[in-house]
């Protein structure tokens, strides 16, 4: 009898256990095969499965956030019977270097008389650059003169287009000459000139997104000639093209801020 209970004991974990793993559903138990040689076949256990589930951590997040799409970088001479990416590539280029010529005129700390050249003055014979109208030239650091003689019916224009050029500038006018007062470098002027900046900036994007619509619609016209893969990859190439070029106005912009506000 004792002989008998001291076997039970020895034996019950084992049954318990086996009879547990009959009772669970077959998607939580693993079968694990085990060598053996008795009638040379392999005997299998099952044991209970443990769920797992895999995390994605931080550092695998940034790293996959951080991964850049992948470019395109087609041959523009594989595709120039279909659109000229290398125009669509100048005229976005012009863009940049309108924004370029813009902030060195006319958002500037200091204002100096080339600033006002390039100011439109709206007159019977159409737009008209200021210096094309009215003689320029430095009094001293504090006031620049625009002397209208040569046109003197385009005085109240040209006042009008300085006080509305966005510089800030507010003119007085002595028969056909008119003083331009430079405002003082104060705070105030500082972050109005970042804001001046910003709408040009805005203005140039407006600018590239013409560019941009242009070419798919040229693109458009042009699908009867080329597969409508080969068009879809003319289309990422012209956006990425696009979004390059709003990076590097952002780029001026941010460089223009800084340097406005020390």
């Amino acid at each position: 009898m004792a002989l008998g209970l001291r076997c039970f004991r020895l034996v019950h974990p084992a049954f318990c256990n086996s009879l547990a793993t009959l009772t669970r559903p077959v998607s939580e138990v693993t079968l694990k095969t085990v060598s053996g040689r008795q009638n040379d076949h392999g005997q299998y256990l099952a044991y209970p499965a443990v769920p797992v589930r895999h995390f994605a951590t931080k550092k695998a997040k940034a790293k996959g956030k951080g991964q850049s799409q992948t470019r395109m970088n087609l041959n523009t001479t594989l595709v120039e019977d279909i659109i000229s990416l290398e125009e669509v590539d100048e005229e976005m280029k012009s863009v940049i270097e309108a924004l370029k010529d813009n902030f060195n005129k006319n958002v500037n700390i200091r204002t100096s008389p080339g600033s006002l050249d390039h100011i439109t003055v709206v007159t019977a014979d159409g737009k008209l650059a200021l210096n094309q109208i009215g003689q320029i030239s430095m009094k001293s650091p504090q006031l620049i003169l625009v002397n209208m003689a040569s046109f003197p019916e385009c005085t109240a224009a040209a006042i009008k287009a300085i006080r509305e050029s966005g510089m800030n500038l507010n003119p007085e006018v002595e028969e056909t000459l008119i003083r331009v007062p430079i405002p003082k470098v104060t705070r105030e002027h500082r972050e109005m000139l970042v804001k001046l900046a910003k709408q040009n900036t805005n203005k140039a994007k407006d600018s590239l997104r013409k560019v941009r619509t242009n070419a798919m619609n040229k693109l458009k016209k042009s699908k009867d000639k080329a597969s409508e893969d080969t068009i879809r990859l003319i289309e990422k190439q012209i956006s990425q093209m696009a979004n390059d070029t709003v990076a590097e106005l952002d780029r001026h912009l941010a460089v223009k801020t800084k340097e406005l506000l020390g």
